[in-house]
C-alpha cells in the first residue's frame, strides 16, 4: 500500500522547527521519501491525502504504561482467562489517543506478549506494545508489594495463580540469592520473550513507603549486564535518592519516575549523572492546578513527597538529562473510579489533571512539563525521539525520516505553540495505514459504561442508611465499642 501525505506542516523531530511544503511518501508501512511533491517519485495508484492546515508529528510514545493496571480482586476474577482481551482493549484506547507505541513495564508476561504479537501481525489494531513482564524482585498483585488484603479473602489457589501469572521465577525470593544466582534466574526469564528488563532498585510501598533498597549494587549491575548481554535495555523502579543513584551507576538505560524520591530532593551530583551516564529520566509530573487539587486529599506526609517530586522535575529540565514522557497509564473500570481508595489519590484527580489515565494522561504530562519550563521542541522529543533512543528502537521509530516506520499523528493545531494542542488529534497513522479512530476500542470491557441497576437493587435497603444517624454512639454502630 502506498500513501502520499500532502499539505501539512511537518514537525519531524529532527529539525528545530516545522517544515512547510513537504509531502511524505509511504510505501509498505515505512516512510519512503520526504520532500516537495513534485520531486517525489510517486507510483501510479498511490492514494493522496491532503492535510492542508494540519501539523504532522511522529507517533507519540509512552515510556511507562500498565495495560492491565486494574488488578483488583473483582476484575481479575471476572476476567480470568481474558487478560489478553483487557490488554488489547487498553492498547486500542492508547492508539485512539495518538500513542502509536507503548512500553508496558509491569504486567502478566504471557498475556502481554500474546497481545503484542496479535497487534504486530495485524490481527487486531492497537498501539505497538513492548513489555517487560514482571518487575524483577516484586511479588504479584495479591501480595504485600501491591494489595495485601486479598490473601485470606480469595482462595489460595486463585491468589497463587494470579501472582504466578505476574511473577514467575523473578519475584521477591531473589533477594535471598547471590548476585550470580539472581543473574541465572534473570537469564532464564529473558528466554520467555520479554522486550526489556525492569527491576526494583527500591521496594514498592510497604511500611517504609519505598525507602528500602531492594537489591545490592552488585546485584543491580548483574541484572543490567544480563539484559545487555541479551541485547535488551534495562531500567529500574526507584523511589529514593540512593536507589536512583545506584540504578544509574549500575548502567540502566532509563529510570522510571526518576523525580519520585520521597521527601528528599535529588542532589546536584546525581542530576548530573543522568547526562554523564546517558541514562533516560522518566518523569511523572502534575500540573500546577493538579497539585492544588491533590493537596486537599493527601496527608501531610504524602504532600512532602509530592512537593519534592515537583522540585525534582523542574531541576531535571535544566540538568541536561534526556527526559521521557510516561505516566503509569492504565484503565480503571468505572465502578473502581468511584471507590474512596482511588478518589483520595492522584488517580482520582479530575480528568483534565489525572496524570495516570491511559487515554489522556500524556496530554496532562505535556502541559505539566510546559509549566515547568520545557521548550516546545523538548516536549516533542520527550514524547517521541528520547523514548525511542532510550529503548534502542530509534532505527525504526521516534522521528519522521525516510526508512523509518510510518507512525504519525496529524494535529489540527500547532503543538509548538502550546502543549494543549497535542490533544487536537485529527488522524493517526500507524505502520503506514490511517487508523479508524471511531472504531476503537472494538470490544469495550473496562471502558464500557456501568450496567443499569438490577431490579432487586431498587428495593434494597441498607441496615445503616446515609443521612440521619441512629441514636447512640458511633462506636456502637460500627461494632468497635469495647
Amino acid at each position: 500500500m502506498s500513501l502520499l501525505l500532502t499539505g501539512a506542516t511537518v514537525i519531524d523531530g529532527v529539525s528545530d522547527k516545522g517544515i512547510d511544503g513537504h509531502a511524505i511518501l509511504i510505501e509498505n508501512g515505512r516512510i519512503a521519501a520526504i520532500g516537495r511533491p513534485d520531486e517525489l517519485a510517486v507510483a501510479a495508484g498511490t492514494e493522496t491525502v491532503d492535510f492542508s492546515g494540519k501539523f504532522l508529528i511522529p507517533g507519540l510514545m509512552n515510556a511507562n504504561v500498565h495495560l492491565l493496571v486494574n488488578v483488583l480482586f473483582e476484575t481479575l476474577v471476572r476476567y480470568e482467562g481474558r487478560y489478553e482481551d483487557l490488554i488489547v482493549e487498553a492498547a486500542q484506547v492508547a492508539l485512539k489517543n495518538g500513542l502509536t507505541t507503548v512500553f508496558d513495564t509491569w504486567g502478566p508476561r504471557r498475556a502481554l506478549t500474546a497481545a503484542r504479537d496479535r497487534i504486530d501481525r495485524g490481527a487486531t489494531p492497537g498501539s505497538r506494545i513492548r513489555c517487560a513482564g514482571n518487575i524483577i524482585g516484586f511479588d504479584g498483585p495479591f501480595s504485600d508489594d501491591f494489595d495485601r488484603r486479598i490473601p485470606g479473602v480469595g482462595s489460595s489457589r486463585f491468589v497463587d495463580r494470579v501472582n504466578a501469572a505476574w511473577v514467575e521465577n523473578v519475584g521477591r525470593h531473589l533477594m535471598w540469592l547471590t548476585a550470580e544466582e539472581v543473574g541465572n534466574e534473570v537469564r532464564a526469564y529473558l528466554r520467555r520473550g520479554v522486550d526489556f528488563v525492569k527491576y526494583a532498585s527500591n521496594e514498592h510501598g510497604g511500611a517504609a513507603a519505598g525507602a528500602f533498597i531492594q537489591f545490592s549494587e552488585r546485584t543491580q549491575r548483574v541484572i543490567v549486564e544480563e539484559a545487555h548481554r541479551a541485547g535488551l535495555t534495562a531500567q529500574s523502579h526507584t523511589s529514593t535518592v540512593e536507589g536512583l543513584r545506584m540504578a544509574i551507576e549500575a548502567g540502566c538505560d532509563l529510570v522510571q519516575h526518576a523525580n519520585a524520591t520521597g521527601p528528599a530532593e535529588i542532589p546536584r551530583a546525581t542530576l548530573e549523572l543522568f547526562a554523564e551516564k546517558n541514562c533516560g529520566a522518566v518523569v511523572f509530573p502534575l500540573t500546577d492546578n493538579g497539585f492544588k487539587v491533590l493537596r486537599e486529599s493527601v496527608s501531610d506526609h504524602e504532600w512532602t513527597m509530592w512537593k519534592a517530586s515537583d522540585v525534582n522535575a523542574r531541576n531535571l529540565v535544566g540538568s541536561g538529562a534526556s527526559i521521557l514522557l510516561a505516566n503509569d497509564g492504565g484503565i480503571f473500570a468505572p465502578e473502581v473510579m468511584n471507590e474512596p481508595m482511588i478518589k483520595g489519590t492522584w488517580n482520582g484527580l479530575p480528568e483534565d489533571e489525572a496524570l495516570g489515565r491511559l487515554a489522556t494522561g500524556h496530554f496532562v504530562w505535556l502541559r505539566a512539563m510546559e509549566e515547568k519550563g520545557m521548550s516546545p521542541m523538548a516536549l516533542l522529543h520527550a514524547a517521541t525521539r528520547n523514548i525511542a533512543e532510550a529503548y534502542r528502537v530509534d532505527d525504526d521509530l521516534g522521528t519522521i525520516e525516510a526508512g523509518k516506520i510510518a507512525d504519525l499523528v496529524v494535529l489540527d493545531e500547532d503543538p509548538l505553540r502550546s502543549a494543549k494542542n497535542y490533544q487536537t488529534i485529527h488522524a493517526v497513522i500507524k505502520d503506514g495505514a490511517i487508523v479508524d479512530l471511531d472504531a476503537l476500542p472494538q470490544r469495550p470491557l473496562l471502558t464500557a459504561e456501568l450496567s443499569p441497576p438490577l431490579e432487586e437493587e431498587t428495593r434494597y435497603k441498607k441496615a445503616l442508611q446515609h443521612g440521619a444517624r441512629m441514636p447512640g454512639c458511633p462506636a456502637c454502630a460500627n461494632g468497635n465499642h469495647r
